[in-house]
């Protein structure tokens, strides 16, 4: 009966291990698009509508009292997972260096802030260049 508990628990950590490791993906995945979307939205309507609220969804996690949904998840599942410090594997440990380095929180709140103003800034003169550019032709 122990072996078969075992078994079940040492299943249930492995899962929760993969589901925290593709969280971490995700949240990887998610950063480079609120940091480089601005490169594949120009044409696409729905696309820059996205990108736009993924970049005041992240001026507001990062400024505000909130935490990323995308944090809790990897807490809960690296919790369940009873996951040690460096345990895991290279890919792993690396990408959660990569997302949450040791920087200064304020740094990194300065750097995120910075890089959504910049998007946000090119969207600005994309659409001051559509208004002249409209203005010209009528």
């Amino acid at each position: 009966m122990r072996d078969r508990i075992r078994v079940i628990g040492t299943a249930y950590d492995r899962s929760m291990r993969w589901l925290a490791a593709l969280v971490l993906i995700l949240h990887l995945l998610w950063i480079l698009w609120v940091m480089t979307g601005v490169l594949f939205t120009r044409g696409r309507p729905w696309l820059t509508g996205f990108h736009l609220a993924s970049l005041v969804w992240g001026i507001i996690v990062e400024t505000g009292p909130w935490p990323c949904p995308l944090t809790v998840a990897e807490d809960y599942l690296e919790s369940h997972a009873v996951m040690d410090t460096y345990s895991g594997s290279f890919i792993v440990h690396y990408l959660d260096k990569l997302i949450y380095p040791d920087v200064p929180i304020a740094v990194i709140i300065w750097f995120a802030v910075a890089v959504c103003g910049a998007n946000l800034l090119v969207y600005a003169f994309r659409l001051a260049h559509a208004l002249r550019t409209r203005h010209r032709m009528a």
